[in-house]
């Protein structure tokens, strides 16, 4: 019988999304075969397995779109209040979305919805100030999912990134 060994990280503890995806495998390959006990409900198992790495990424996309949706009231209502309390947010979500980012998460994150979402949170919490998102913002996002998880994230160079899509957006309009 192999011995367990506790002394080694294992790819739960590095990447829980790698994990469920290797288990759901492992676990699929178990299911198929006839030699086995049917007593488990092996969809149902795999499911939850599933269901384990899909949760870890959706609180990374939750992080990232409130880092965005802060951005974007910044950037549109810097004279309200609240403006510097939002600044102190991207940075809190910042931190929470490069934590428990994984590189196995990137091709299931899709940036340009969570964006969008963002833009929709923003005009909708800017509304309760009589306040409106800046025109021209982009459809697509304009950031990488790099330029949001990184290390050294700089909240006023990703506000100026915000503020250059905007020329961008306009610029792209006014060709068409």
């Amino acid at each position: 019988m192999d011995e367990i060994r506790t002394d080694q990280p294992s790819l739960y503890d590095e990447d829980v999304v790698a994990w469920a995806e290797q288990q759901a495998a492992a676990l699929r390959a178990l299911g198929a075969r006839p030699d086995l006990s049917n007593v488990l409900d092996w969809e149902n198992v795999i499911e939850e397995v599933e269901a384990v790495g899909s949760s870890q990424v959706s609180a990374v996309e939750s992080a990232l779109r409130l880092v965005l949706v802060h951005l974007i009231k910044h950037l549109s209502a810097p004279h309200l209040p609240p403006s510097q309390h939002w600044r102190a947010e991207v940075v809190a979500f910042q931190i929470t979305a490069q934590d428990s980012y994984r590189a196995s998460m990137r091709r299931k994150i899709d940036l340009d919805k969570v964006w969008r979402n963002a833009v929709v949170q923003a005009e909708a919490n800017l509304t309760a100030y009589h306040d409106a998102v800046v025109p021209g913002l982009p459809e697509t996002s304009p950031f990488t999912l790099d330029d949001l998880v990184a290390e050294s994230f700089d909240i006023d160079r990703r506000l100026i990134q915000l503020a250059a899509s905007l020329d961008s957006t306009r610029a792209t309009r006014r060709r068409r």
